[in-house]
């Protein structure tokens, strides 16, 4: 009796478009999750109500951030100085909003660079593995060797306090993060089923990094990039505040506490003023970035 030649069933054409269905349901399901997160809700209202601010501070800034007025310096808050003055008679009010600029222009740009070169090395060290993965590693670890702090304040002492340098200084400060989260996350989708099948039917390294192994390391990076927006934010004002940071006469946030503290006996608002910014800025991102790591993890999505 001849044989019957089984022909596979074909492929029914829904399936393709399932996948795009999925992604999207599993975004709607973190979005869904990260509204029902109140904490981090808050985090998101911070964020953007500093954003809009800052964006809009030569609009809603009640006086030019540099204008000085001798007759009222160290003046408490009242109706014409809605945050009290400094020093200089100058409006803290106007003086924080363009504050936020500058800490927000700066650290964006910093974590940005950061993340871009980070994000790069995670990427090869993890998917090639090897020499390659160990050198890189190492060198991440001299980094991460030295305080945070401690590394910004020598680069940008060697440099000279420029905004340049200062930028410069924090990029090598927040490379390793990304670096090294990028690298474990490869590390795990590079071991996938997929990966190797991509592999071993010739598919190039280049297109599978792109195509495959980062969009599936995304989640991690995502919220680093939210927690090294509030340290960038921490480490500015501190170089701000040593004299090392944007310099003057632009608005910053740690030089404002600087020349404040040398009046705190006479007057707290110079001082308390860009404290205030510079913590709910900070405890905005965090909180913003918790949320993000909860709603991104599914072992932690389903206790929320």
């Amino acid at each position: 009796m001849a044989s019957q030649t089984q022909v596979p069933a074909p492929v029914p054409s829904t399936v393709p478009a399932a996948v795009p269905r999925a992604r999207r349901s599993g975004r709607l399901n973190v979005l869904a999750t990260l509204r029902r997160d109140r904490i981090g809700m808050l985090g998101a209202v911070l964020v953007v109500v500093i954003t809009v601010t800052a964006v809009l501070a030569p609009w809603i800034a009640p006086f030019d951030p540099l204008a000085m007025s001798s007759g009222n310096r160290l003046v408490g808050p009242s109706s014409t100085f809605l945050l009290g003055s400094d020093e200089a008679g100058r409006d803290l009010l106007s003086r924080a909003l363009y504050g936020a600029r500058t800490s927000l222009t700066v650290s964006l740009t910093v974590v940005t660079l950061a993340g871009l070169i980070g994000v790069a090395l995670g990427l090869v060290s993890g998917y090639y593995r090897g020499i390659l993965d160990g050198v890189t590693m190492r060198f991440m670890d001299i980094l991460f060797a030295f305080p945070t702090l401690l590394l910004a304040l020598a680069v940008v002492s060697t440099l000279g306090p420029e905004v340049r340098n200062l930028v410069l200084a924090l990029v090598v400060v927040f490379v390793p993060s990304f670096a090294r989260v990028t690298r474990g996350a490869a590390l795990a989708v590079g071991a996938e089923p997929y990966v190797e099948a991509a592999r071993s039917v010739g598919v190039s390294n280049f297109r599978i990094i792109t195509r495959y192994v980062l969009p599936n390391v995304m989640a991690p990076i995502a919220v680093q990039f939210t927690i090294s927006l509030a340290n960038a934010i921490l480490v500015e004002a501190s170089l701000g505040y040593l004299g090392l940071g944007v310099p003057p006469p632009t608005p910053s946030w740690g030089a404002m506490l600087a020349s404040g503290k040398a009046f705190i006996e006479l007057s707290m608002w110079p001082s308390v003023v860009p404290g205030l910014f510079i913590m709910l800025t900070v405890l905005g991102f965090n909180l913003l970035g918790d949320a993000l790591r909860d709603s991104l993890d599914p072992r932690l999505r389903a206790r929320i």
